[in-house]
Order: structure tokens, then C-alpha cells, then sequence
């Protein structure tokens, strides 16, 4: 039967289902994988790395697929944009910062404007610069996002009110069909899925990571800055960042304008990192994790999810 969407007529795609454009996870074979699967594939590329540009989006130009691109507003340039664009994407995603700079290149091209918002000033934003569709993240979600956000389920539904006819994705805690179709419930037009997709078959994600994913449990994970300190991360402060556990967190809990304080402990985390003492980039995990279990390939996950959606939302059809 299928489930049509606004998102889905948007873009052409079979599936009301999105690949989050995670950092180190979401290259273009994941993305074009995802598209493959009737969903929507979007790379990561950060604060868009001109190499990284140039080694991941042909990988999923070449699909023929609809797909997408997605960026850290306040890692991002114009210059980044405008390269990506190059390639022809469905869509440009903007999180984390003003997206404001980028509008205008984004509507020349004719490219679809997604925006991804924390919280509800954030929403109103997106509608005011006519955002085409609006992710709505709850703090359930893996890596980045606000340090004081919402859950996704009272979120979602504030941001389908506050939008209008615009599409919402929801996204955070969402790890299989049912998610996708309690999202369909609450009013959205599909899923941003990401955690789920770390272990899957195209993932950049390291075989130690993925094996960590698949044995993580939702209550494992902690919405933290600790880490991103610790690296030295330029992450603005606003932004925490869920992850799996990690001793850093574990020492220095509590602690953080401490650990900002002293060099010593960063050259450390370091000297920790090279001798192979921690891991050397954190295990990015939302609460869905504990339904993450073995590494299909994408497309084939794709289907998976829209098939259970499918079959929840008949059940609670049927009372």
C-alpha cells in the first residue's frame, strides 16, 4: 500500500523515512543506499570539508536518486554550499546555528530548504525564512542537539502546529517501524532516522563503534559536553552531544568548567586516545539504541521500517 506523505510526494520517494546526515556515519554510499530503499539519503558533511565534498557526493550523485546534503550552520560556509550544490541535491539540511546565511543560495538553486530545529524560537525561524521542511529533534536523539530541548513526543506536535502546511520530520528516538509510525501520528510526515542506521552494511561507522551500538542499551547513553571539551571540540556551548559511555564521563562528571579550565587534562584525553586507553571519537547513540541489532544492508532497512510502520499503524487502526 505504501504511506504517502507530504514528504514523500515532496520528493519523490516511497518512504516517509530520512537518513540523518550524521558526521562519519552518513557518506554517499549510506545515502545512496537509503535512496535505493525508497527513503531519503543525506550525507553528513559537516561544516562541508572541500575533500569530503568531493569524495562523498559523487558516491550518491550517481544513484539517480533523489538525496540530500547536510550541513552544520555554524561550521558551514557559503563557498561549502555552494560547492554541494554543484552536485545537484534534492535538498539542503541545515542544523545547529542560524541558517540564515545559506537561504538564498539554497532557493537560487531551486534546491528543497530543510531545516532542523530544537526548539520552538528555532521553528518560528524556519517558517519565517520559508523553510520547505522542518526537522523537528528531540533531545532523545544521538550526537548533537540542545542543551535544554524537548522529547520528541510533546516536540513534534508543537512544530506541526507552528508550521502549517510546511512537512515536519520527526527525529530523535526513533529506531524502528513503530517509531516511524508514532511520528506519522503525531501529526509528522515522516522520520529522520539516525542511531539505527550506524549499523548498517554503507555505514562510515568503525567495527568497533557498530558493535558498541549494537550492544548498547538506551539508559548506556548521556547527553553530555564533557567529551567535546575533552577533544577540544568547537562546538558551541549550547549544543550537548549524546553518546554511549566513556571514562571521561565518568571522571569528569559535574566537572566540566574544571576540565574547560586545565590544558593538562586535554593533552591527556589525547595521550589516552594515541595509546589506545579511550576510543578515539565517541560513540554517538540516541535512546532508540537498544532496538539497533545486527547490520543489514540500508536498503534493505528502508523497507524494514516502512513495513513495520505500516503494520503498527493498521494495528492501531484496528483498536
Amino acid at each position: 500500500m505504501g504511506l504517502s506523505t507530504a514528504f514523500t510526494r515532496m520528493f519523490g520517494v516511497r518512504h516517509p523515512i530520512a537518513l540523518a546526515p550524521m558526521g562519519g556515519t552518513a557518506g554517499g554510499a549510506l545515502a545512496a543506499a537509503v535512496s535505493r530503499g525508497g527513503g531519503l539519503g543525506l550525507v553528513g558533511v559537516g561544516g562541508g570539508d572541500r575533500e569530503l565534498l568531493d569524495r562523498e557526493l559523487p558516491l550518491v550523485a550517481e544513484s539517480g536518486m533523489p538525496w540530500g546534503v547536510g550541513f552544520q550552520s555554524w561550521a558551514a560556509s557559503v563557498r561549502a554550499v555552494e560547492r554541494a550544490l554543484e552536485f545537484r541535491p534534492a535538498a539542503v539540511m541545515l542544523s545547529f546555528g542560524d541558517p540564515g546565511p545559506f537561504v538564498g543560495r539554497i532557493r537560487e538553486a531551486e534546491v528543497a530548504l530543510v531545516i532542523q530545529v530544537t526548539g520552538i524560537e528555532e521553528a518560528r525561524q524556519a517558517v519565517d525564512l520559508g523553510a520547505d521542511v522542518i526537522v523537528a529533534q528531540g533531545t532523545e536523539s544521538g550526537g548533537h542537539g540542545a542543551r535544554h530541548g524537548m522529547s520528541t513526543l510533546p516536540f513534534v506536535p508543537m512544530v506541526v502546529d507552528l508550521a502549517g502546511p510546511v512537512p515536519v520530520l520527526a527525529a530523535g528516538g526513533i529506531g524502528d517501524g513503530r517509531g516511524v509510525a508514532a511520528a506519522l501520528a503525531l501529526g509528522a510526515a515522516g522520520a529522520l532516522v539516525g542511531t539505527r542506521f550506524q549499523a548498517t552494511a554503507e555505514s562510515l561507522v568503525d567495527p568497533e563503534s557498530a558493535r558498541l551500538i549494537e550492544a548498547g542499551e538506551g539508559q548506556d547513553t548521556e547527553r553530555n559536553r564533557i567529551l567535546d571539551i575533552a577533544r577540544g571540540s568547537r562546538w558551541p556551548a549550547e549544543y550537548t552531544a549524546r553518546t554511549l559511555g566513556h571514562p571521561y564521563l565518568d571522571r569528569w562528571r559535574g566537572r566540566e568548567a574544571d576540565l574547560t579550565a586545565s590544558p593538562a587534562a586535554r593533552e591527556a584525553y589525547q595521550a589516552d586516545v594515541a595509546r589506545g586507553a579511550v576510543p578515539p571519537l565517541p560513540v554517538w547513540a540516541g535512546e532508540a539504541v537498544g532496538l539497533v541489532r545486527g547490520r543489514p544492508p540500508a536498503a534493505e532497512l528502508v523497507e524494514e521500517l516502512a513495513v513495520r510502520a505500516e503494520e503498527a499503524l493498521s494495528r492501531a487502526g484496528r483498536g
